[in-house]
C-alpha cells in the first residue's frame, strides 16, 4: 500500500530537481496536511525538539518538527537549502540574526507565527525557532527543505566561532532524531 501522506507531495514531485522558496511556500499555503493527518510521524522528546522525516522527494525533504514547551533550535542557517515552514499546531517564535561588525551575531527581531502561518528562509539566513507559548503547549511545524538540509552552520551569542552540524539522515533520524 502506498504511503498515506505521499499523495500530498505529488505537486512538489512534479517539479523535479531543486525547488525554489516561492514554490515551497505556495505548496505550504495549499497543502491540506495537518498535525492530525501526520499523527503517525509525530515524535516528541523531553530534552530536545525532534525532526521527523515525513517524505523524501526528488531534491527535497519534508519533516514534521515537534517541540515541547521551552525547546529551541540552535541559532543556525540552512547552508545551501531553501526552507519553507508552516505552523501546524501552536505558535512559533522566530528570531532573526545578522552578523555584527565584529564577526559575532546579533538579533535583529523576533516574530510570533500562529497556526497556519508560513515563513521561509534561504541559504545563509540566520535564525532560531522556539516554542515559547504560555501554558506548556506543544508546537508542531512542517518544514520543506530543498535540497535536503544535510548540513547547517550553528552560531553562538558568546563567540564568533561557527560550528557545523551534519544531519544524521539514517534510521535514527527517520524514527525521530533530534538536535
Amino acid at each position: 500500500m502506498r504511503d498515506p501522506v505521499a499523495r500530498f507531495f505529488a505537486d512538489l514531485d512534479r517539479h523535479g530537481g531543486t525547488l525554489s522558496l516561492p514554490v515551497i511556500e505556495q505548496w505550504l499555503r495549499a497543502t491540506e496536511l495537518t498535525a492530525d493527518r501526520l499523527a503517525d510521524f509525530l515524535v516528541f522528546k523531553p530534552d530536545r525538539y525532534v525532526r521527523n522525516l515525513i517524505y523524501a522527494g526528488p531534491g527535497y525533504q519534508a519533516l514534521a518538527l515537534c517541540w515541547r514547551n521551552g525547546q529551541r533550535s540552535p541559532i543556525h542557517n540552512h547552508r545551501g537549502s531553501a526552507c519553507g515552514v508552516k505552523v501546524l499546531r501552536g505558535v512559533v517564535t522566530e528570531t532573526i540574526f545578522a552578523h555584527a561588525p565584529n564577526g559575532m551575531i546579533v538579533a535583529t527581531g523576533s516574530r510570533d507565527l500562529s497556526e497556519g502561518s508560513i515563513c521561509g528562509s534561504v541559504d545563509e539566513d540566520i535564525h532560531q525557532v522556539s516554542n515559547l507559548q504560555a501554558g506548556g503547549a506543544d508546537l508542531v511545524t512542517l518544514h520543506v527543505y530543498a535540497p535536503p538540509l544535510l548540513r547547517m552552520e550553528m552560531f553562538s551569542l558568546d563567540t564568533p566561532a561557527v560550528r557545523e552540524w551534519d544531519d544524521p539522515v539514517n534510521d535514527v533520524f527517520i524514527l525521530g532524531g533530534g538536535i
